[in-house]
């Protein structure tokens, strides 16, 4: 985010007289496209500018919950096949997605091939 307040800083100071730069050199010193430079421009004018993302802080939609966490488990300790196989037959998450679920319960190593 440093070069984001950089830039900003630059454009502000050029649009208050206080820099010479044009906007290509400020892109060239941000590393940031032209294109981009004029977009913060046009934000600094409109004072919409924001340093932060906008989804920081929120969940993400695809989260699964701790009630399907407790499910998946509990379905997994009832049977006797292979992760692989019980992906197949869960099949609404990822082999990855379960594989993890049930690394942290601890009901399986490191051992893949399982």
């Amino acid at each position: 985010m440093g070069k984001k307040i950089e830039a900003a800083k630059l454009i502000a100071d050029k649009l208050r007289g206080k820099s010479y730069l044009s906007y290509v050199e400020i892109a060239n010193i941000t590393g940031y496209h032209p294109k981009y430079i004029l977009k913060l421009k046009k934000e600094i004018l409109e004072g919409e500018i924001n340093f932060e993302h906008g989804n920081k802080n929120r969940e993400p939609v695809n989260k699964i919950s701790q009630k399907e966490k407790d499910y998946i488990i509990n379905l997994y300790k009832r049977s006797n096949v292979s992760v692989r196989k019980f992906c197949k037959f869960y099949n609404r998450r990822s082999y990855s997605c379960i594989y993890n679920i049930l690394k942290e319960a601890e009901l399986i190593d490191n051992d893949i091939s399982k």
